[in-house]
């Protein structure tokens, strides 16, 4: 009987724990606008489509363990990826969470979030959003090959629309995190600035 209480206790801490948990990953901090906001909540929003068109590949029976393995790996590293754009408004944007080992509490640099951040939204932009629309203009692939006929976009119907509803949310991402990066460094700088920052 104390097992299973103790059980019961456990299974009731958890969902505040997880709570706790949510807000200190997606909390904004002071100076972030709710424009900036829901930009930087919709980018993980904008790579789930792509991730989950690519899920029903694991299914297929010619398809082998390592190229399954390769899939979920991309749509979970595509993911977490993604999901960095919220450490530009959230405070374990501005300062080391608990968990980080030495650096724990400190303040974050500046330049160690907006170098790699800005870095990331250029390739995303020339990759997803300026290549993506050139080869759909010219019919190539991204590599500039000719669009082999199984591809998806040739598809027509239903396949072909599906695709493009997956995949189009991908030519937003470098964009959204241009803005996110851009405000995040502005804000960081005011911060700087202020007197009970120094």
């Amino acid at each position: 009987m104390q097992q299973l209480r103790q059980a019961e206790e456990l299974t009731a801490t958890r969902p505040g724990r997880l709570r706790t948990g949510w807000r200190a990953a997606h909390e904004p901090v002071a100076g972030v606008s709710r424009r900036v906001q829901l930009i930087a909540y919709a980018v993980p929003l904008a790579v789930l489509p792509s991730s989950v068109w690519r899920l029903p590949i694991l299914f297929d029976d010619g398809v082998g363990v390592g190229e399954r393995a390769y899939v979920v790996a991309l749509s979970v590293v595509s993911e977490a990826f993604a999901f960095t754009a919220i450490g530009l408004i959230a405070r374990w944007g501005e300062v080391f969470p608990r968990w980080v080992p030495f650096l724990r509490g400190r303040r974050v640099p500046p330049k160690a979030v907006v170098i790699p951040a800005a870095a990331a939204a250029t390739v995303l932009t020339l990759l997803f959003t300026l290549l993506f629309i050139a080869s759909e203009i010219s019919g190539t692939t991204i590599r500039g090959d000719e669009v082999p006929a199984d591809f998806p976009s040739q598809a027509g119907g239903w396949e072909a629309a599906w695709f493009y509803f997956c995949y189009s949310p991908l030519a937003l991402w470098g964009p959204m995190l241009a803005v996110l990066t851009v405000a995040y460094a502005k804000r960081r700088r005011v911060a700087a600035k202020t007197p009970a920052a120094a």
